[in-house]
């Protein structure tokens, strides 16, 4: 049952940011996680600050110079459907396509896909853990085959989204507003790891809502593919995942950048598959190489170990379909 909070439907960026910056106010946006949370007393809310009427915040549109600009309201069906996505970042699209049901993604936005909380079956039970304040990670030691084998410390979330790590491998961009103006920073820069905080997700403050993402242009001979393996092929998050952005020139790999989902608290990119990447043609023996860099530093707890061999299984597969 939902404990009682006020609700105030906002119109422009300013007033929401204003409406959002006292304690325990949230922001609603598709609401898809955020109704979930408080249904299950995850968290508590004394007001919901509804953004769904700020008209700025929706939509996919050029930038200027080149690129593409999405609103944080956007849906994530409409991201999976169109044509400029489809056509120039389709790493992005099957990204959007793969979260959820088709009702999730009708109703979802891609703010609140970035934004949401980890699914870690403790955190949204009745455990006092960590990222509630409490004492302790209770997957640590008990039942973690969905847990991370990358960037643990005392907590070992996942970061939940399909999308977040197609938008780090094409560099965008992520715009903040809050009280206090606008900021602007890489998305990789967006996620907080664990060992800098174990109470937040991102580098929001108070107040603060993501307002939009920003692509730039795609290079020529780029190619891009997003795949995540799952426990049912219905809808499910990723057991593991891979976003792939690479530029081809003369036959070989120009630029690569790898980015895997499922296995970390934040999206997790793979500077050691990528460094097995560069300058070499994109055959066999090149994925199965980058492949086995992806996951030589993992670290795998004592029930998700058989996420390493499904990691290297899916980044090799998805190598080698690129080359194609």
């Amino acid at each position: 049952m939902l404990a009682k909070f006020s609700y105030r439907r906002t119109t422009s960026i300013q007033e929401a940011a204003a409406a959002a910056s006292r304690p325990e106010v949230r922001i609603l946006a598709g609401g898809t996680d955020l109704l979930g949370c408080l249904r299950d007393g995850v968290f508590q809310a004394s007001r919901l600050v509804s953004i769904n009427g700020i008209k700025d915040l929706r939509g996919i549109g050029p930038r200027t110079g080149g690129g593409l600009r999405i609103g944080a309201l956007t849906t994530l069906t409409a991201i999976a459907e169109n044509r400029q996505v489809l056509d120039g970042y389709p790493v992005l699209a099957q990204a959007a396509a793969a979260v959820g049901s088709p009702q999730l993604r009708n109703q979802g936005t891609l703010g609140g896909n970035l934004c949401q909380r980890p699914r870690c079956w403790y955190f949204r039970g009745d455990f006092h853990c960590l990222r509630k304040g409490g004492e302790q990670c209770f997957a640590a030691a008990g039942q973690n085959q969905l847990h991370c084998i990358f960037g643990g410390y005392e907590c070992f979330m996942v970061h939940p989204s399909d999308v977040a790590p197609a938008l780090v491998a094409l560099d965008a961009k992520v715009s903040v507003a809050g009280p206090r103006g606008t900021r602007q920073m890489p998305l990789a820069s967006f996620f907080v790891l664990p060992k800098a905080s174990h109470l937040k997700e991102n580098v929001l403050e108070p107040g603060e809502l993501v307002t939009e993402v920003l692509l730039d242009a795609p290079q020529p001979g780029t190619r891009g593919a997003y795949r995540k393996a799952r426990e049912r092929g219905a809808f499910d998050f990723a057991l593991a995942g891979a976003a792939i952005v690479l530029t081809m020139a003369e036959g070989k790999v120009k630029t690569a950048r790898l980015v895997l989902s499922g296995v970390a608290p934040v999206p997790w990119r793979s500077a050691e598959a990528e460094q097995a990447l560069v300058g070499k043609p994109l055959d066999a023996a090149t994925a199965g190489a980058a492949a086995a860099a992806a996951v030589k530093a993992a670290v795998p707890l004592r029930d998700n170990g058989y996420k390493v061999p499904l990691v290297r299984g899916l980044l090799e597969e998805s190598l080698i379909a690129l080359a194609v």
